[in-house]
């Protein structure tokens, strides 16, 4: 007995439209990614810092440091620590040691300059930026930039100056990119916890240089930042001294007892005779050193007036 013809003829055209769905399918999804390689404009993340999540770990880094775009892409920065850092692209002819050191009174430092669209010459900054609201600036969470001409940019973070640069590399349009954003992402990563424990290894030996009459006031080598005092409290007798000594790179800092002035750079108070009240180091940059000599028993708290919302706060027990 032979088949219908019909049902035979059925199940041929079904096989038929099968066969070619699965070439057609193949070439409609190569065809749309070949159309959009590097011809479309992306939008491309960059994180800007690093940190432990207690805070006490601060990365001076963007991540990814380097990246390739295509002319008329758009790169976004996003604020991934508590210290505050900034995007800023320097002027032609404007030198990075010309904004040195980090100016909190200066507008051109704390705001935004210059517009959305990268004119490759022109002073361009994100202002302040950080991931707390409490960090005591009109910080941002993030900073968009459009690159419409080809050209290597870099850039850099005024806080910590030549140690924290990057470098956007936008190409002509059509171009292949190099990495996908998962890509950096994955880098970015990989980054940040190598810096991590590069913070826990200077926190460790500043614990061995750290004593009841030497304290160390944060530590940073280029890399990370530790955002503590090392020891946290110390006891001393009356009539002997502490020396608070930011031996870091490139973070600065300050000793502040009592009411935290409203100008951080000059120093208040005499700290050859402390007895109470209101002294303060003043501007701590690298290289400092601030010797107190405490000649009244008590228990004399102080913070970091540019790190206290980090927890960078300590403690002298004087003793009779």
């Amino acid at each position: 007995m032979t088949a219908h013809p019909k049902p035979r003829l059925l199940r041929c055209l079904r096989a038929l439209i099968v066969l070619l769905l699965a070439f057609a399918l193949p070439v409609a999804l190569s065809g749309t990614a070949v159309a959009d390689r590097g011809k479309s404009p992306r939008t491309w993340t960059v994180q800007v810092g690093s940190e432990s999540s207690d805070q006490a770990i601060q990365g001076m880094s963007f991540l990814p440091k380097n990246i390739f775009i295509n002319a008329g892409d758009k790169v976004t920065w996003e604020a991934n620590a508590a210290e505050i850092h900034t995007v800023t692209f320097l002027a032609k002819g404007q030198t990075l040691e010309s904004t040195q050191p980090f100016d909190p009174s200066n507008p051109l430092y704390l705001l935004a300059q210059g517009g959305k669209s990268y004119d490759g010459h022109s002073y361009y900054n994100s202002g302040v930026m950080s991931n707390v609201s409490d960090s005591g600036f009109p910080a941002v969470d993030s900073y968009t930039l459009k690159f419409p001409d080809t050209g290597d940019f870099t850039y850099y973070c005024l806080v910590h100056g030549a140690v924290m640069k990057g470098t956007v590399y936008v190409r002509d349009k059509g171009t292949d990119y190099p990495y996908t954003q998962e890509q950096y992402n994955n880098r970015a990563d990989r980054t940040a916890r190598a810096i991590l424990r590069d913070g826990y290894e200077q926190w460790s030996a500043a614990r061995d240089q750290a004593d009841n009459h030497t304290v160390i006031a944060g530590t940073d080598d280029g890399v990370a930042m530790v955002m503590r005092f090392i020891e946290q409290k110390v006891v001393i007798r009356v009539g002997e001294s502490v020396s608070f000594v930011n031996n870091g790179m490139g973070a600065p800092h300050t000793v502040t007892f009592g009411a935290e002035p409203a100008n951080v750079f000059p120093p208040v108070g005499d700290p050859t005779n402390f007895t109470g009240g209101q002294l303060h180091s003043g501007f701590m940059v690298p290289g400092t050193t601030f010797t107190v000599t405490f000649n009244k028993a008590g228990v004399y708290d102080y913070i970091c007036a540019l790190h206290d919302f980090m927890g960078m706060k300590g403690k002298v027990v004087v003793e009779d």
